[in-house]
């Protein structure tokens, strides 16, 4: 994340939004917070104050302290040096927080998305062989590999059709 200059004026709640969901996720840089819906609320507190809600993807979420200062220095940057980052930690992040655009993200870097949740809200997500297709190749020929993956929320499946491992964003 980078360092930015304080704006000389006081961005709408709109646009610092906007900043906040444009911030790349430290462990998943191809995909914006906005994106992997870990943004909330971004509005003035009751005593004026801008305060921006995030919802960890899971407790101990090692990158929240990156998150958060960077959420504190678009903050700044846009002229709320005062702002406040609030962890919500209710209702829990799900992976069906995570927008169309988002998923094709991820699956463009070659991380399977999880199943897309079915019309009418969350449901079971199943996770097996023939469940998860390919990001190289598109073959449901897939198995699971390992359950550790490059961070925390992921696994690596094994494809049998291009003999290719990749990770999978673990449904939540």
């Amino acid at each position: 994340m980078s360092a930015t200059v304080p704006d000389t004026h006081r961005r709408s709640a709109q646009e610092v939004r906007e900043r906040v969901a444009a911030l790349p996720d430290p462990e998943l840089p191809v995909i914006g917070l906005g994106d992997l819906g870990v943004v909330g609320c971004v509005a003035p507190a009751a005593d004026g104050v801008l305060e921006v809600e995030i919802t960890p993807t899971y407790l101990g979420c090692p990158a929240l302290g990156e998150i958060t200062a960077a959420v504190r220095e678009v903050l700044t940057a846009c002229g709320h040096p005062d702002g406040r980052v609030r962890h919500v930690l209710a209702p829990p992040w799900t992976t069906d927080r995570i927008t169309p655009e988002g998923r094709r993200r991820l699956a463009a870097h070659g991380i399977a998305p999880p199943a897309t949740p079915a019309p009418g809200g969350p449901g079971p997500v199943l996770v097996g062989l023939g469940e998860v297709p390919c990001p190289h190749c598109g073959s449901r020929a897939t198995r699971p590999h390992s359950p550790f993956g490059p961070s925390r929320c992921q696994s690596v499946l094994w494809c049998t059709a291009c003999r290719e491992p990749f990770p999978h964003l673990t449904a939540l």
